[in-house]
């Protein structure tokens, strides 16, 4: 992160000038994108920025590109343009819910190159589900033909509420024997027992987290203020405030299922009344089934949904009322510009019901400049986010020096 400029040049947080990681942000970001330009945005010298490119050039970081417009009123040879190479390193994802998992390879832009969902019980504990998961990391390299060599990194998305300073999940409801486990640890130990790959860094945060982050960077980067809503096994929120993640002190913000709404429903937290207890996927599946339809789970209200299931999308659309009155406080809190519904209920009947008690309930205010919409990402949304918290985290500008001294340029 760059400061602002000082006679001899942009300064960093902590007062220097800027630095090989600022020049590399502000190619990133596309604030500066030729020598000259990045020469007027940090007052550093040609010779200083020309020593600098040289560094992130050696890493492999950057690259020339086309011939930008010419820099000088006078004419001349375009201006050489600078990218940052995405293909120099790739990461990995993994999108881990209760009864199955999502996991690809994808490259420092979020493209995906690989990818594979499957069976994978979080029940089974941390041990059994992480070393699964080294084993389909590696399986993916292959498919993707991307040595393990090039890996940079781990984004994990767990459906619990997580500490991002340790990256261990604090009492998840729905993960047991997870809380307080090292998951950094086991993942990165993973995925060198299957692939070979050295250690790197793990990124662990809540599911609706990265959705939220997913979502947010690639299709609403302008909004200050967004919020996604997880209906699926359970329910969960993710908050992105001017382009990062709200977490709460301790990774509990969001964790809106366990708001109590005035019921006597037993939730698997424990408690009486919460709203996934009545709301969630796997509420509207425990109600299908006493009425004898076969569904145990979200995923399977998602099935019946498609079908055109009435009863599935009856409950459905009940269910949507009840977290709509839920989120109507939510949205007058935050006063957010987009509301997003994702989950295995993300459909015409929930949203349906949340429009209904939203609009209802919340001041008109507050709904004013809102848009309501369900997820362009889908099941992918929380990869895409996992994959861009990691390439954030390893290319900020004051990790960039430390990489980049660690590599010897």
């Amino acid at each position: 992160m760059t400061g602002r400029p000082g006679r001899t040049g942009t300064t960093t947080r902590g007062g220097g000038q800027a630095g090989a990681g600022d020049l590399l942000e502000l190619v990133r970001s596309g604030r500066a994108v030729t020598r000259g330009a990045l020469q007027q945005a940090t007052g550093l010298s040609r010779a200083t920025v020309g020593q600098r490119l040289d560094r992130l050039f050696r890493a492999g970081w950057l690259r020339e590109g086309a011939g930008g417009p010419v820099d000088s009123p006078l004419g001349g040879r375009p201006a050489i343009t600078l990218e940052f190479d995405d293909a120099h390193a790739v990461v990995l994802a993994a999108d881990l819910d209760t009864r199955h998992a999502r996991a690809a390879v994808l490259t420092l832009s979020g493209e995906i190159l690989a990818e594979h969902a499957g069976t994978l019980v979080v029940e089974d504990g941390p041990e059994r589900v992480l070393g699964e998961l080294g084993r389909w990391f590696a399986e993916l390299l292959v498919k993707a033909d991307r040595p393990a060599a090039r890996v940079c990194g781990i984004g994990l998305a767990v459906p619990g509420p997580v500490d991002s300073g340790t990256g261990r999940v604090v009492q998840p409801p729905m993960m047991p024997g997870w809380d307080g486990y090292d998951i950094r640890g086991r993942l990165s130990r993973a995925l060198t027992e299957h692939s070979g790959a050295p250690a790197v860094p793990v990124l662990v945060d809540n599911d609706a987290n990265l959705m939220a982050y997913g979502e947010q960077r690639t299709g609403h980067p302008d909004c200050a203020a967004f919020v996604l809503v997880k209906v699926s096994t359970g329910i969960g929120a993710g908050v992105v405030v001017d382009g990062s993640i709200y977490r709460g002190i301790d990774g509990g913000a969001g964790d809106i299922g366990h708001i109590r709404v005035g019921t006597e429903a037993l939730c698997r937290c424990g408690s009486y009344g919460c709203l996934a207890a009545v709301a969630s996927g796997g509420a509207v599946a425990r109600r299908l089934a006493e009425s004898g339809v076969p569904a145990e789970s979200g995923a399977d209200v998602r099935e019946l949904l498609a079908a055109g299931h009435p009863e599935a999308a009856a409950l459905a659309r009940e269910a949507g009322r009840r977290v709509g009155d839920v989120l109507a406080t939510v949205v007058t809190l935050l006063n957010p510009g987009v509301l997003m519904i994702a989950g295995d209920l993300a459909g015409t009947p929930f949203l349906t019901g949340v429009r209904e008690l939203l609009y209802q309930r919340a001041l008109p205010r507050s709904t004013a400049g809102l848009d309501v919409l369900t997820s362009r990402w889908g099941d992918r949304a929380a990869l895409i986010g996992a994959g861009a918290l990691v390439v954030e985290y390893l290319y900020a500008p004051q990790r960039v020096e430390e990489r980049l001294r660690a590599l010897g340029v």
